[in-house]
């Protein structure tokens, strides 16, 4: 039975906190959002599907005087599942909300994964295998801050959370018909990690890719990227508006020492150099010039294949193709490409494919076809693994 869809949006405290009372009783609730971030660096919340087999419902959290605390509430009851289809974005506005994970929480994208529906699967697909449903992609592009939105706009907004329901029955009897719960639950384990959703300045030099390995150049790029993240936060806009990656290159093997070099820089504009952040750009780099040994940035180490690897990592990927299509798991979560590189070149590598529930699957057999001790042929258009003595 579906859900009864009222397609008013919930824009008062009382019917707030009584829809909320309503699906605290619940088991498991589907919960979706619609925002828009384009002009800002924090998502702006325009719009909180919530629906249980008897009700689905619309709130509006840009609504005169709207008190979200009964919703906060529900996300945090323990008793009560919060279902999610590719929850990362999702949920990072609800943490910056209120600086804890919806819990306890199950990830519709990541359980389809494990049972075999390919990498990254697409909500779309999903509810036309799982609940023999299409989903309407006519408001896809809605502004959602946009008021008054129309029956049109609610009611395909409240199809993701109704038909999340059908999908998540149907995933959940999957994975207790293959004993995969423990497979999941690893996955998840990142999701419903607050630390997951943290911007902190200091760490956001890691989003570059860095062209040198000189000290002074890694210190003042670290310096500059958390000066810019925290000014992003700080006025609220994405963090290519106040300065683009190439800048913080620029900025890190030029140094400017002064106004006058600063507004030189190509990648820099003379507005920025010359107005109120031009000196707190100066102080940053000099920062980073004078950085600490210890405190300097290390980017990750590429690692450097042994000659002649390419032919046993080519057949690493049939390998992983092959037992991920037999396992009906997606390759994604098995391994990546990089992980194979590394298996090549280390029977000892630091990756989860050789550990776990990947290894039995996926990472042993990796191991014996390095070394011999397993092949493949191809019989008509299978390809069979043979054990060797």
């Amino acid at each position: 039975m579906s859900p009864k869809r009222i397609a008013e949006l919930i824009d008062d405290n009382e019917t707030l906190a009584q829809f909320c009372a309503q699906m605290s009783a619940s088991s498991y609730i589907t919960v979706d959002t619609e925002f828009i971030r384009d002009r800002t660096y924090w998502p702006r919340l325009c719009l909180v599907q919530v629906a249980n087999h008897d009700l689905a419902r619309a709130i509006d959290p840009l609504a005169d005087g709207i008190d979200l605390s009964p919703l906060t509430e529900l996300l945090a009851n323990p008793k009560v599942i919060k279902v999610f289809h590719a929850a990362r974005q999702d949920v990072e506005i609800f943490v910056h909300q209120n600086d804890a994970v919806p819990t306890p929480m199950f990830d519709t994208q990541i359980a389809a994964m494990v049972c075999g529906f390919g990498d990254s699967v697409g909500y779309d697909r999903l509810v036309e295998k799982l609940a023999g449903a299409r989903i309407d992609k006519g408001s896809r592009f809605t502004d959602w801050s946009r008021r008054p939105l129309s029956d049109k706009q609610i009611g395909y907004a409240l199809d993701d959370v109704t038909h999340l329901l059908q999908v998540y029955q149907s995933l959940c009897g999957q994975l207790e018909k293959s004993d995969r719960a423990q497979w999941l639950g690893e996955e998840m384990a990142v999701l419903t990690n607050t630390a997951t959703y943290n911007q902190t300045p200091e760490d956001s030099w890691r989003r570059l890719k860095l062209r040198s390995r000189n000290k002074r150049y890694l210190g003042v790029a670290k310096e500059v990227a958390a000066w810019r993240e925290r000014e992003a936060q700080r006025r609220n806009m994405p963090r290519g508006h106040v300065l683009k990656d190439e800048a913080i290159q620029e900025l890190a093997a030029e140094m400017p020492e002064s106004i006058e070099n600063l507004a030189r820089l190509r990648a820099v504009s003379k507005g920025l150099a010359e107005g109120p952040a031009g000196q707190d750009l100066l102080a940053a780099i000099q920062l980073g010039r004078n950085m600490a040994v210890e405190d300097v940035p290390e980017p990750t180490a590429q690692v450097v294949l042994p000659r002649g690897l390419g032919p046993l990592i080519s057949l690493l990927k049939v390998l992983l193709k092959t037992n991920c299509e037999e396992h009906d798991v997606a390759q994604k979560l098995v391994a990546t490409i990089a992980d194979l590189e590394r298996i090549a070149a280390d029977d000892d590598a630091d990756v989860a494919a050789l550990r776990g529930w990947r290894k039995e699957i996926f990472g042993a057999d990796a191991l014996d076809l390095k070394h011999g001790r397993l092949a493949m042929t191809a019989k008509g258009k299978r390809v069979e693994l043979i054990r060797t003595p």
